[in-house]
């Protein structure tokens, strides 16, 4: 049986470490899961510049994560790009949070089964969980999962 390919945006790494937040013992499952072979898991450029962002020591802890689990590191390409453009076009994501459709358009691209999101503005949300669906089937691709930790 083939493991299904996840992709872990910038929300989770900071929940692993956010230990008063209800989602943190399901974001340590879902770590440990990864650990032990049951998912093929990866995150992208796009999360990596965004935790770039945070303050040390939490910066370099969470980038530990991806070496610490073996989270396979997907590359920016125009493919990505210009599907995340769709999504901002087509009014599912704002123009502000492009980085948030680029998440969900990395994913898409690399044919991956499911996004762990705990952001519930832009991802993880109804009218993206839809209309991305709609737009992904319309230009060629699968519709893609997003959940949180807490739905696995």
């Amino acid at each position: 049986m083939r493991k299904p390919k996840i992709y872990i945006e910038t929300t989770i790494f900071n929940l692993y470490f956010d230990t008063d937040r209800e989602a943190h013992p399901a974001t340590l499952k879902l770590f440990e899961e990864i650990g032990a072979g049951k998912y093929e898991a990866f995150t992208s450029f796009y999360v990596i510049d965004e935790l770039e962002a945070a303050s040390e020591p939490k910066r370099s802890n969470m980038i530990e994560l991806i070496g610490k689990y073996n989270i396979m590191i997907l590359e920016a390409n125009e493919e990505t790009r210009l599907l995340a453009d769709m999504y901002v076009n087509e009014g599912v994501i704002p123009a502000k949070y492009r980085y948030d459709g680029l998440h969900i358009a990395i994913s898409t691209v690399n044919d991956l089964q499911y996004i762990f999101s705990m952001n519930f503005q832009h991802i993880n949300k109804v009218k993206t969980k839809s209309m991305t669906s709609i737009i992904n089937v319309r230009e060629g691709y699968r519709p893609i999962t997003i959940a949180s930790p807490m739905e696995v």
